[in-house]
């Protein structure tokens, strides 16, 4: 991206941070609403790639109900961002009322025991109120990671934005981020990491909807570095104002392998539950990049 184009879009997240989150509530909704069906009508790369990931999870989709997915996906994906423009904005109050997240008690639980928690979640729903609802409804604070955007001004936006939330965020990129995570999960914390797309290139493959795709081996290496218990979770929206989600059961560190085997063995077990709670709901799942094997070029990189 140019210079310009760098500045243009650090200026639209700038505009959408500072003028929607002013917005009476039923008009950001409806605004967000008409962003998502406008992109979804002009049918544009991110959409007819939210389709194609859509048609793996969905095999028996036809074009309707694909359609009809993808502007669902849309619509949740706007929503994402509709709240998280506003999120800032809310109350305490408003955060602690606004999510419901099914066998909590796996993290609280945990967490009593200081061993450390690795939170290991897909790109569904708004991660970013989840970790609000952690930070400031039950003051469980946490560590994440960040990829490096660019413009460099839109990441530190972000950055700022998850910290302004009681988030510790660290880079994806410059090789301290491992590091950072193991010393918080050894001193008993939390780590929230969205995990179901890699972006190192040297990820773990998995099965994942019948064929190959690489997810990060981080979380299940870092609860084999840590002995931190590493819960898989998953949220999603409905017809109301909440966020729902589950936490499931940790997944175990194998007893015998070597560490590569083990962690194939726990990010499988990872992916394994992703897919069941995409398949559940699978427009809230917002997967707009290329994920599979087959859909990369034989360089491993997004085509």
């Amino acid at each position: 991206m140019s210079a310009v184009g760098d500045r243009v879009t650090d200026a639209l997240y700038g505009i959408g941070w500072s003028a929607v989150k002013t917005l009476p509530e039923p008009l950001a909704n409806a605004l967000g609403r008409t962003v998502a069906d406008t992109a979804w009508k002009r049918h544009g790369p991110s959409v007819r790639r939210l389709e194609a990931n859509l048609a793996r999870v969905v095999p028996d989709a036809g074009p309707e109900r694909l359609a009809a997915l993808s502007k669902a996906g849309m619509r949740s994906y706007t929503r994402y961002w509709m709240e998280s423009f506003r999120l800032p904005a809310w109350s305490k109050e408003r955060v602690r009322d606004g999510v419901e997240i099914k066998d909590i008690g796996l993290l609280f639980d945990g967490l009593t025991t200081g061993r450390g928690v690795i939170l290991a979640l897909p790109h569904m729903a708004n991660w970013d109120l989840a970790g609000a609802w952690l930070t400031r409804a039950h003051d469980v604070p946490f560590t994440t990671v960040a990829e490096r955007l660019k413009p460099e001004k839109l990441y530190d936006r972000f950055v700022a934005y998850r910290e302004s939330l009681g988030m510790e965020v660290v880079p994806h990129t410059g090789g301290t981020a491992f590091g950072t995570l193991a010393r918080r999960l050894r001193a008993g914390g939390l780590v929230c990491l969205v995990a179901d797309r890699d972006l190192s290139e040297s990820g773990v493959e998995v099965d994942f909807f019948g064929d190959r795709a690489r997810m990060p081996a981080g979380p299940a290496l870092l609860a084999q570095r840590t002995g931190a218990l590493l819960l898989p979770t998953v949220l999603w929206f409905d017809d109301t104002p909440v966020l729902r989600g589950q936490v499931f059961p940790a997944v175990e560190v194998p007893g015998t392998g070597t560490r590569a085997e083990k962690t194939s063995v726990m990010t499988q077990a990872v992916a394994d539950v992703f897919a069941t709670g995409i398949a559940e709901h699978p427009e809230d799942w917002h997967m707009l990049q290329r994920l599979w094997l087959a859909d990369l070029d034989p360089g491993g990189g997004p085509r």
